[in-house]
Protein backbone atom coordinates (compact mmCIF):
# COMPACT_ATOMS: atom_id res chain seq x y z
CA UNK A 1 0.00 0.00 0.00
CA UNK A 2 2.78 2.37 0.90
CA UNK A 3 4.52 2.14 -2.43
CA UNK A 4 1.47 1.93 -4.50
CA UNK A 5 0.06 5.30 -2.49
CA UNK A 6 3.28 7.26 -1.80
CA UNK A 7 5.88 5.88 -4.56
CA UNK A 8 3.66 5.23 -7.53
CA UNK A 9 2.75 8.76 -8.31
CA UNK A 10 5.68 10.03 -7.49
CA UNK A 11 7.12 7.86 -10.31
CA UNK A 12 4.54 8.39 -12.20
CA UNK A 13 4.92 12.25 -12.14
CA UNK A 14 8.66 12.00 -13.14
CA UNK A 15 7.71 9.52 -15.93
CA UNK A 16 4.94 12.33 -17.19
CA UNK A 17 6.66 15.39 -16.41
CA UNK A 18 8.94 15.84 -19.25
CA UNK A 19 5.75 14.80 -21.87
CA UNK A 20 3.54 17.10 -19.92
CA UNK A 21 5.64 20.30 -20.48
CA UNK A 22 5.81 19.46 -24.23
CA UNK A 23 1.75 19.44 -24.55
CA UNK A 24 1.28 22.26 -21.36
CA UNK A 25 -0.81 19.05 -20.26
CA UNK A 26 -2.54 18.47 -16.59
CA UNK A 27 -1.69 15.16 -14.27
CA UNK A 28 -4.38 14.08 -11.98
CA UNK A 29 -3.45 12.27 -9.00
CA UNK A 30 -5.84 10.38 -6.80
CA UNK A 31 -5.79 10.66 -3.21
CA UNK A 32 -8.95 10.22 -0.94
CA UNK A 33 -10.93 12.14 1.50
CA UNK A 34 -9.06 9.79 3.98
CA UNK A 35 -6.10 12.29 3.21
CA UNK A 36 -7.70 15.39 4.17
CA UNK A 37 -9.67 13.68 7.11
CA UNK A 38 -7.09 11.61 8.78
CA UNK A 39 -8.29 8.87 11.43
CA UNK A 40 -6.21 7.40 14.10
CA UNK A 41 -3.89 4.14 13.80
CA UNK A 42 -5.01 4.53 9.41
CA UNK A 43 -1.59 3.92 7.68
CA UNK A 44 -3.76 4.28 4.43
CA UNK A 45 -4.78 7.77 5.59
CA UNK A 46 -1.03 8.55 6.52
CA UNK A 47 -0.09 7.61 2.78
CA UNK A 48 -3.14 9.68 1.44
CA UNK A 49 -1.85 12.43 3.34
CA UNK A 50 1.25 12.15 1.51
CA UNK A 51 -0.11 11.91 -1.93
CA UNK A 52 -2.14 15.08 -1.03
CA UNK A 53 1.33 16.96 0.00
CA UNK A 54 2.97 15.66 -2.52
CA UNK A 55 0.46 17.20 -5.56
CA UNK A 56 0.90 20.91 -3.57
CA UNK A 57 4.67 20.08 -3.80
CA UNK A 58 4.59 18.90 -7.59
CA UNK A 59 2.43 21.99 -8.35
CA UNK A 60 4.63 24.33 -7.24
CA UNK A 61 7.46 23.14 -9.22
CA UNK A 62 4.99 22.06 -12.61
CA UNK A 63 3.00 25.57 -12.72
CA UNK A 64 6.53 27.21 -13.83
CA UNK A 65 6.76 25.00 -16.44
CA UNK A 66 3.25 25.23 -17.95
CA UNK A 67 1.97 21.79 -16.59
CA UNK A 68 -1.20 21.83 -14.37
CA UNK A 69 -1.61 19.61 -11.14
CA UNK A 70 -4.76 18.51 -10.04
CA UNK A 71 -5.39 15.78 -6.82
CA UNK A 72 -8.87 14.12 -6.64
CA UNK A 73 -9.67 13.63 -2.95
CA UNK A 74 -12.81 10.70 -3.38
CA UNK A 75 -15.22 9.77 -0.38
CA UNK A 76 -16.50 6.40 -0.07
CA UNK A 77 -16.34 4.39 -3.21
CA UNK A 78 -18.44 1.03 -4.41
CA UNK A 79 -15.53 -1.01 -5.15
CA UNK A 80 -13.90 -4.36 -4.56
CA UNK A 81 -13.08 -2.93 -1.50
CA UNK A 82 -16.19 -3.60 0.31
CA UNK A 83 -16.60 -7.17 -0.53
CA UNK A 84 -20.14 -6.50 -1.96
CA UNK A 85 -21.24 -4.72 1.26
CA UNK A 86 -20.37 -1.17 0.05
CA UNK A 87 -22.32 1.18 2.44
CA UNK A 88 -25.79 2.17 0.14
CA UNK A 89 -24.57 6.03 -0.22
CA UNK A 90 -20.81 4.92 -1.24
CA UNK A 91 -20.29 6.35 -5.06
CA UNK A 92 -20.17 4.91 -8.22
CA UNK A 93 -16.48 4.58 -9.92
CA UNK A 94 -18.48 6.15 -13.10
CA UNK A 95 -19.18 9.61 -10.13
CA UNK A 96 -15.08 9.64 -9.54
CA UNK A 97 -14.49 9.54 -13.32
CA UNK A 98 -16.53 12.00 -14.29
CA UNK A 99 -15.00 14.57 -11.75
CA UNK A 100 -11.96 13.28 -12.78
CA UNK A 101 -12.93 14.20 -16.80
CA UNK A 102 -14.12 17.76 -15.26
CA UNK A 103 -10.60 18.60 -13.94
CA UNK A 104 -8.83 17.53 -17.41
CA UNK A 105 -11.81 19.59 -18.94
CA UNK A 106 -10.78 22.90 -17.50
CA UNK A 107 -9.65 25.65 -20.11
CA UNK A 108 -5.89 26.53 -21.03
CA UNK A 109 -4.61 28.63 -18.43
CA UNK A 110 -6.57 27.28 -15.57
CA UNK A 111 -4.93 25.03 -12.77
CA UNK A 112 -7.79 22.94 -10.75
CA UNK A 113 -5.41 22.07 -7.91
CA UNK A 114 -8.17 20.08 -5.66
CA UNK A 115 -11.10 18.50 -6.02
CA UNK A 116 -13.01 16.72 -3.18
CA UNK A 117 -15.81 14.82 -4.31
CA UNK A 118 -17.97 12.65 -1.30
CA UNK A 119 -21.51 10.99 -1.79
CA UNK A 120 -23.86 12.83 -0.36
CA UNK A 121 -25.11 11.17 3.72
CA UNK A 122 -20.83 10.73 4.47
CA UNK A 123 -20.28 12.94 7.00
CA UNK A 124 -16.33 12.93 6.84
Amino acid sequence: MVLANVLGPALLAKAALPHLEQSRGRLVLIGSVAGIKNSPGNLYSATKWAVVGFAENLRLHATTRGIGVTVVNPGMIDTAFWHGQAPPIAMSPDSVAEAIGFALDQPAGVDLNTVTIRPIGQPV
